[in-house]
């Protein structure tokens, strides 16, 4: 089993995915109008299933998505980390952030610690997959580095591929 490291910030803990997070995930997949920039909205179901994924990409890639709790109140409040479906063309270094979080600094500083650990996972420059219109999401990417190196249709969805600097160990 990999075992799945733990990133600590001022504000934040980033840990593996638990069964206690299908909650606050059910409630911001169901009910937030950002989720549809991440594949929502889902029912409590579909969620499950992607919490079992986001656990699950861990064992069979080497890195995945980390959990983001605020060390404040101990709840979880989004996500962040790599992806590689096998549909996407490389790594795919995602965020997402529940209601009442953005706005706050919280993505850029949980992005932030992913994209520094992605090196010691043997991820130096991956790629952010964005909906055009998220803006939010567009703006982090480029605080972050990152620039576009594409806008293209992927699995039917208009898209902007970021970049992000080459980091190394």
């Amino acid at each position: 089993m990999t075992k799945i490291p733990t990133l600590e910030t001022d504000r934040l803990i980033l840990r593996t995915p638990l069964l206690e997070d299908l909650e606050p995930m059910t409630d911001f997949f169901q009910n937030s109008v950002r989720a549809k920039f991440v594949g929502g909205p889902m029912d409590k179901g579909e969620v499950w299933r992607a919490l079992l994924r986001a656990a699950g990409h861990w064992q069979i890639r080497g890195y995945g998505f980390w959990h983001i709790i605020d060390r404040a109140t101990g709840l979880m409040c989004g996500y962040t980390g790599y992806l590689h479906h096998i549909e996407w063309p490389e790594a795919e270094l995602a965020w997402g952030v529940f209601d009442g979080y953005e706005g706050k600094g919280i993505a850029f500083e949980a992005v932030q610690a992913a994209s520094e650990a992605g090196p010691k996972l043997g991820l130096h420059a991956p790629v952010s997959l964005i909906n055009p219109k998220n803006i939010r999401s567009r703006s982090l990417a480029e605080r972050l580095g990152a620039w576009v190196e594409e806008e293209k249709i992927f699995m039917e969805e208009p898209v902007v591929i970021y970049r992000h600097p080459t980091k190394s160990v």
